[in-house]
């Protein structure tokens, strides 16, 4: 592996504590060492979060509504941004500079970009191993999209249809 470089990683199928506690500890682990590493994470919006939808869907709904509309603090709608949010949560954003350096470090896509299809990666990137935090599909699930469609965003940029 590069020393440095950029690592890139699908979302698709993976459980979102999993997978951002895993981006995290690289982000952390590699700007440690001194060769700081950056992360894109693609496919947010098929991030999965496990348990019961109304159980789901009813948490993220008092999370948003949690503060003031106009005030803050905000908590997002879009599934590349609660995503982003929960690495950073996983980070020591608040206390360290390392932890708002590894944010820095960290790009979140909805969908994937052309240049990012297929194995072929550009020069520089790699795909980050993420052996450890495969699992089978749970059976109650649900997807990050869904999540942020009942938040109200606006789901032109990830559906489909």
């Amino acid at each position: 592996m590069d020393s440095s470089g950029t690592l890139v990683f699908d979302a698709r199928d993976k459980v979102l504590g999993r997978l951002a506690s895993h981006v995290a500890s690289t982000l952390l682990v590699s700007r440690r060492e001194g060769a700081p590493k950056k992360v894109i994470i693609i496919n947010a919006e098929n991030a999965i979060v496990t348990g019961s939808k109304d159980r789901i869907l009813s948490d993220y709904d008092k999370k948003y509504k949690l503060n003031h509309p106009r005030k803050g603090p905000f908590f997002p709608r879009m599934p590349d941004m609660i995503l982003k949010r929960t690495v950073r949560g996983m980070l020591p954003y608040q206390k360290k500079s390392s932890g708002r350096q590894a944010v820095k470090d960290l790009r979140v896509m909805i969908g994937t970009p052309s240049n990012l299809k297929g194995e072929n990666l550009p020069d520089g990137h790699e795909w980050g191993d993420t052996t450890n935090i495969d699992r089978p599909l749970p059976d109650r699930f649900v997807r990050l999209g869904d999540i942020s469609k009942h938040l109200g965003a606006k789901t032109s940029r990830w559906s489909d249809s």
